[in-house]
């Protein structure tokens, strides 16, 4: 059944006011044309500048870059997409696109935090976004910046609900999750999927552990072999790229497997849902923004379950029609602010 319906996830630009081709530009490796600088047309020109993970991995980055080449096909801007291979290559590629004339640089990722607010402070004048990172966080508060935050939680929070429901049924009691690194927005899906398992199913045992990568499949795929070993009959990945070596143990062993940040059912029939934000929403908003002269630096735009920021994706025909009524509800519950102060943190 596919929760779509119930849970839109493609978010109108108003949010934060209250997929067409996209160069690559220099700074790391590309997959497409260099762009220098801006185009001598009137066109707004957006930079997004990647984590370590790239566009191949099959969400964090590869939404942004959605969100960019949407902006291309409706709104007319220029884009490009300069790759980071490395963290040595934030600072360099914030640098070039501010120095390139960029109306607005997005960098995807908690891990470019400290870098943005470095290059924030030396071009004052150029519109800077932050997927993942609260503004309140960065070192100097940067007026241009305007940090993109999601309610990870609240996702989170769905997937572990469905999660205890579905081990109700099984074989097991236990379940696990592999974060990339323990980071804020980690956790933040961590703590909320276990607080949903919880609250579907007070007995049940969780299991968590981080990779301290978000590129090497084979590192994260043997964290879930371990956690299915001691009992696991779920594995949540939030690890980026290195997370698809979750799903593909839980594809090995015969169990379910829960993606992030993007739908990644196509992935294989032992996904049982994903956890999904919509991290091309934030980076068109943002776009949209700028185009109407309403950039608003110095501040946080957040998404959520209400305002259909974040949400589930497919869920396994497999899973019953009760349970997923039950999952409905509780929704709506969130949405709604009965069910709040979901944990943000992973104990």
């Amino acid at each position: 059944m596919n929760l779509r319906t119930l849970f839109p996830l493609v978010a109108a630009v108003a949010l934060l006011a209250g997929c067409g081709g996209s160069s690559s530009g220099s700074g790391g490796s590309s997959n497409a044309a260099t762009t220098s600088t801006q185009p001598a047309k009137a066109k707004k020109f957006v930079v997004l500048v990647t984590d370590i993970g790239q566009l191949n991995d099959h969400g964090f980055n590869q939404l942004a870059y959605q969100g960019l080449q949407r902006a291309e096909r409706e709104l007319a801007i220029h884009g490009a997409v300069y790759q980071s291979p490395s963290s040595s290559d934030y600072v360099p590629n914030l640098t070039t696109a501010a120095r390139n004339n960029a109306d607005l640089v997005v960098s995807v990722g908690f891990d470019q935090a400290a870098s943005i607010a470095t290059v924030a402070k030396q071009f004052p004048k150029t519109h800077f976004a932050i997927i993942d990172v609260d503004w309140h966080d960065l070192p100097g508060h940067p007026k241009n910046v305007e940090g993109l935050i999601f309610k990870e939680q609240e996702v989170g929070y769905l997937a572990g609900y469905l999660a205890g429901l579905v081990q109700k049924h099984g074989s097991s009691n236990t379940i696990g999750s592999v974060g990339g690194e323990k980071q804020p927005p980690v956790d933040r899906y961590i703590a909320g999927y276990q607080a949903g398992a919880k609250a579907a199913d007070p007995k049940i045992k969780l299991l968590n552990a981080y990779s301290q990568e978000w590129v090497d499949q084979a590192k994260c795929k043997t964290i879930a072999l371990n956690q299915i070993a001691d009992g696991a009959g779920i594995v949540f990945q939030v690890a980026g790229g290195c997370g698809l070596g979750v799903l593909d143990a839980a594809k090995q062993r015969g169990v379910w497997g829960i993606g992030v940040d993007a739908d990644q059912a196509y992935l294989g029939p032992q996904v049982l849902t994903s956890a999904m934000k919509r991290v091309d929403t934030s980076v068109y908003a943002t776009i949209q923004q700028v185009l109407d002269g309403k950039f608003r630096g110095g501040t946080n735009a957040v998404f959520s379950l209400k305002n259909q920021g974040v949400g589930l994706g497919k869920i396994s025909p497999k899973v019953s029609k009760a349970d997923v009524q039950k999952l409905q509800q509780v929704a709506k519950q969130i949405a709604d602010g009965k069910i709040s102060n979901i944990p943000t943190q992973v104990k």
